[in-house]
């Protein structure tokens, strides 16, 4: 059995969080795509802050529902922090891909944001299995092949704008081990505390950069907005269960395979070029994801 903090966890547990990191990584994937094709036609700062708010207003649905208890300052204070994380990797992220080349931005981010929260739970004690280790060095590959690491790049990539993807990683991967800290019962009371984190910022930035000044709201466009702001919390939340039940060092690598539903949707729907290192990643991804799977404990 996997060891989280000197405690067991049942099998059928273990084995549900991997289904549900691999869940919410599939929906990552899709809103990821939603928010890129809204970017299109408005400022990305204004998707992602569009995308956030829309969030917002399904949370606290959801909190009137389930009459879930404000939780303590502590989770809470992890839930904003987490949000802020996520913020400052959102604005890299979009900084990097409008200033270097994808196949180099894309693939650094998601490795980063995968290695430090398998940092983070390797280092606070937790031990899956042998088989789990080769499942993580797999999956990182993957995720470096699926996004399109190997081949060609057709524009150079400055230092600035790696740093940006480096900074973009550390971001997310804060985020996902913001939200592994929080309380096991607080529902999604660490969600709203990550927008409230991250909204002011987001609402500054696109005030600061002036992204909306002179350009009028293409209001078609921001639908895919709303949809991906829908998907990213419905991802959220599976990642958050996922947390709940099992090693932050498995379940971070296996929603870290995200790019794999990204690509196919762009292959599927925009008729996007896949090359043969795309395709071997995800491959890959499915062995790692076997692979976690056997040695989640």
């Amino acid at each position: 059995m996997p060891v989280l903090g000197g405690r067991e966890l049942p099998e059928w547990s273990a084995a549900m969080t991997i289904l549900l990191a691999f869940c919410s990584a599939m929906v990552y994937g899709v809103a990821d795509y939603c928010g890129g094709r809204s970017t299109r036609s408005s400022p990305a700062v204004v998707v992602a802050l569009v995308g956030q708010v829309v969030s917002v207003v399904l949370l606290a649905v959801a909190l009137l529902v389930t009459g879930t208890p404000m939780p303590d300052g502590h989770t809470l204070a992890w839930g904003v922090g987490a949000g802020i994380s996520g913020a400052v990797g959102l604005t890299a992220f979009y900084f990097a891909l409008a200033n270097g080349s994808m196949t180099v931005v894309a693939p650094l981010t998601a490795v980063v944001g995968a290695v430090l929260p398998v940092g983070v739970g390797l280092a606070t004690g937790e031990r899956p299995e042998p088989i789990a280790y080769v499942g993580i060095a797999v999956a990182v590959v993957a995720v470096a092949l699926v996004s399109g690491a190997v081949g060609n790049h057709e524009r150079s990539t400055r230092r600035l704008v790696l740093a940006a993807a480096v900074v973009a990683g550390l971001g997310f991967g804060g985020l996902f081990v913001g939200l592994d800290r929080a309380a096991d019962d607080a529902g999604v009371w660490p969600l709203l505390a990550a927008r409230i984190g991250s909204i002011p910022l987001l609402a500054v930035l696109v005030i600061a950069t002036k992204a909306t000044v002179g350009r009028r709201p293409d209001w078609r466009g921001l639908r895919f907005a709303y949809i991906a702001g829908v998907l990213d919390m419905g991802a959220n939340v599976l990642y958050l269960e996922a947390t709940h039940g099992g090693l932050l060092s498995l379940v971070a690598v296996v929603s870290s395979l995200y790019p794999a539903s990204t690509v196919t949707l762009a292959f599927l729907i925009d008729r996007e070029r896949v090359h043969r290192s795309q395709i071997a990643g995800i491959g890959l991804a499915a062995i790692a994801l076997v692979f976690v799977t056997v040695g989640r404990g």
